[in-house]
């Protein structure tokens, strides 16, 4: 093109997607630490297995309906259908990828609505363990010193806010089995989203499979996996009741043997294509 795209659209995007995990974040660790707070001690590995499990069904029905956003034509709903020449199958061809937005930004909308109806304060259930192990180490820590009823409980200044977030956030990162975990979840996180984003273009390029065929199979065969295994761990944990070490354990097991299996990636492959000058000699 002689002419550079002056467009700015991505901004919107951009924004979308800011608004969208600021929306989104707080479920899971509130989430958690109300399970933590709330449920069973024995239990609560089972009800944030199945936290993430959901979790996890969200982006596989997103490539679902990306798989089919990609088969409708960009500008469906604005041209003659009859007009197009080309099918999803041409590499010319543009898939209604702003449809996906818009469903998923109206379905989001109305799950939140039911968030509006609940109480501000919930009742402790008198039957849930009151020796919890996390609110130890925090005793241990220092961090419940001197705390404060909900009664007595004031409004504090955005100053005292952030200094006391200041000190948590370095109290905890200053705990070694913490820091490590932390480490250790973001090379994990790293692996699998690099993974789960660049395995569709690679379908596509190596084994001539279209857009919504790729994000098909992504959908089915990738994410479904791991939140059965989510759960399938948490039910794991609940039956012998690990504790912190036989948790690490169980955990440097399954995550040794996951990238065992892993290095299985480097045989798939397919030949190169064949393209004069670059792979082949023109004669």
């Amino acid at each position: 093109c002689e002419k550079e795209p002056s467009s700015y659209m991505w901004i919107y995007i951009l924004l979308g997607n800011m608004l969208r995990g600021i929306g989104e974040t707080p479920i899971t660790p509130l989430g958690i630490s109300y399970l933590d707070d709330f449920a069973k001690e024995e239990n609560v590995p089972v009800y944030v297995a199945c936290l993430h499990t959901t979790a996890m069904l969200g982006p596989m029905f997103g490539f679902l309906l990306g798989s089919l956003c990609a088969k409708l034509y960009v500008d469906i709903g604005f041209v003659d259908l009859g007009s197009i020449t080309i099918t999803s199958q041409d590499s010319r061809w543009v898939g209604a990828w702003w449809l996906g937005f818009l469903i998923g930004g109206a379905t989001s909308f109305l799950s939140a609505i039911p968030f509006c109806f609940l109480p501000k304060s919930l009742k402790k259930p008198e039957e849930a363990n009151k020796d919890k192990t996390s609110r130890g180490l925090l005793e241990n820590t220092g961090a419940s010193k001197n705390k404060l009823s909900p009664e007595k409980t004031k409004p504090r200044k955005w100053s005292v806010m952030l200094k006391d977030f200041y000190t948590s956030l370095k109290k905890v990162l200053g705990n070694r089995m913490y820091f490590t975990f932390l480490c250790c979840s973001l090379l994990q996180f790293s692996g699998f989203i690099g993974f789960l984003t660049y395995k569709p273009k690679y379908m596509e390029q190596q084994y001539g499979q279209s857009t919504s065929k790729s994000n098909f199979l992504i959908g089915i065969t990738s994410l479904p996996p791991v939140g059965l295994g989510i759960f399938l761990g948490g039910l794991i944990m609940k039956k012998y009741k690990m504790g912190i070490i036989g948790a690490t354990k169980f955990s440097f097991t399954l995550s040794f043997l996951s990238y065992a299996i892993s290095f299985l990636h480097f045989f798939v492959g397919c030949d190169n294509y064949v393209v004069a000058g670059m792979t082949v000699s023109y004669e």
